[in-house]
């Protein structure tokens, strides 16, 4: 008999199973998506401190390779919806992995010319295409399934995000050099000796960028040729419903808060890793590559924290799990802002492993029982990324404020922690407002 699943497809009726090994490989596909976005954003926590050697930038400058990326967030969310409505999951998914690609590409006349503006701008343009992937498949994933199940799937698809961390550090012994000068010792050196250093310093992007664009193109090629089911969201009495309204979907208060949550756990995010290399390097007292080693301990940490947190996920509510790694989080931040030595760098590693469930579990609480809201749920989620443009340039003004002293500005991330746990307690409640008639 011939029946219309939560796909909108139709279909003859099955054996049980069959349903969720049809969504097997779909959620496949999209767990490399995961990836794909995670490299990116873990690049930038190599790029920030190479760059600023190569462009010769101070702490607030170098921190606008964040801005440029999670702006996109921001001015890209409400696009980024409209192409999910008006083209469906797929073809938004290959969308964005060729905007991505694109941005990467530009890393090559942008390190030729040696113009952080157009470093800039290739980074922008990666954060649209992140942006566009990240609105489709965040929902993707938590839709393709048993909705009890969204939060626990959404944390097992972000495990490949955080394998993209310590993979990232492995790249980054290609970017970074492992040579750093003071601004006294840039300014003995000759004009043409200085700029081969600059322009030497910043080629270091160029093949690891192209590859990484290649292999999106690839990717995207291969989403293209693959059928992929498009997931209408249902009501509660299974009939495919409708696609929402952008503000509208603001009447559901947990959703409300899940989006100030997520705008303060992205920035602690990129507060954290921004900075990760040279507080290793100022508090740990350790060079270049093995401040780049301990971030890859950070990325490890991380990764094993969404396998952990996604086991844990099983038997423990999502917000509590959720309030608990928050506290855990501000005592660790406590230890990087007051702490000495390797213990501060110990401190911020074990930031990687708390914070790694927050974001999927954040998204998944937000968009829980909002129905047709969903994908304009999504975008406001997705929008609140902005978070990871504007604190991040607040701490490296923090810093430069307190002479460079970065252990300081860890001060930002501790107060992100404090909101992520008051939504773990209370802000993340189901209460709809509704217009009186």
């Amino acid at each position: 008999m011939q029946v219309t699943n939560q796909f909108g497809d139709q279909h003859e009726t099955s054996l049980p199973n069959q349903k969720g090994n049809q969504y097997l490989l779909p959620f496949i596909l999209i767990t490399s998506l995961f990836f794909l976005w995670g490299m990116a954003h873990n690049l930038d926590s190599v790029l920030i401190p190479h760059l600023k050697k190569a462009c010769n930038l101070n702490n607030s400058q170098s921190t606008l390779i964040d801005t440029s990326v999670f702006l996109a967030y921001f001015l890209m969310a409400i696009p980024s919806g409209i192409i999910l409505k008006k083209f469906g999951y797929k073809a938004s998914i290959i969308i964005g992995l060729l905007v991505f690609a694109s941005g990467a590409f530009l890393f090559v006349p942008a390190a030729n010319s040696l113009s952080y503006v157009t470093f800039l701008i290739a980074l922008f343009i990666i954060g649209c295409g992140l942006t566009i992937l990240e609105t489709s498949a965040n929902p993707y994933a938590a839709i393709l399934g048993d909705p009890a199940k969204a939060a626990w799937r959404l944390n097992l698809a972000a495990t490949f995000n955080g394998l993209a961390a310590p993979v990232a550090t492995i790249v980054g012994r290609f970017i970074l050099s492992g040579k750093s000068y003071t601004q006294e010792e840039l300014a003995a050196m000759t004009e043409i000796v200085r700029n081969n250093y600059f322009l030497t310093e910043a080629s270091t992007v160029k093949t690891p960028y192209i590859i990484l664009g290649c292999v999106l193109v690839a990717v995207a090629l291969l989403f293209y040729f693959m059928k992929l089911p498009e997931v209408k969201t249902q009501n509660t009495d299974g009939i495919a419903s409708g696609e929402g309204s952008f503000f509208g979907a603001l009447k559901h208060k947990h959703l409300k808060w899940a989006v100030i949550a997520q705008f303060f756990y992205v920035g602690a995010q990129v507060c954290v890793t921004s900075f990760f290399i040279r507080a290793a390097q100022q508090a740990g007292g350790f060079d270049e590559y093995t401040a780049l080693y301990y971030l890859g301990l950070y990325g490890t940490l991380f990764l094993v924290g969404r396998f952990v947190g996604t086991f844990l996920l099983r038997y423990i509510a999502s917000n509590k799990l959720l309030y608990i790694y928050a506290v855990l989080c501000i005592m660790l931040c406590l230890i990087a802002i007051l702490g000495k030595g390797s213990y501060v760098v110990y401190a911020l590693g074990g930031l990687g492993f708390f914070m790694s469930i927050m974001f999927p579990t954040i998204f998944a609480l937000g968009i829980d029982g909002v129905g047709e809201d969903t994908k304009p749920g999504s975008s406001w989620l997705i929008m609140s990324i902005v978070g990871g443009a504007i604190l991040p340039y607040g701490m490296g003004s923090l810093i430069d404020y307190y002479k460079d002293n970065i252990q300081i500005g860890y001060i930002i991330p501790l107060i992100c922690f404090i909101v992520i746990l008051y939504y773990g307690i209370v802000g993340y409640k189901h209460k709809v407002q509704t217009a009186v008639v």
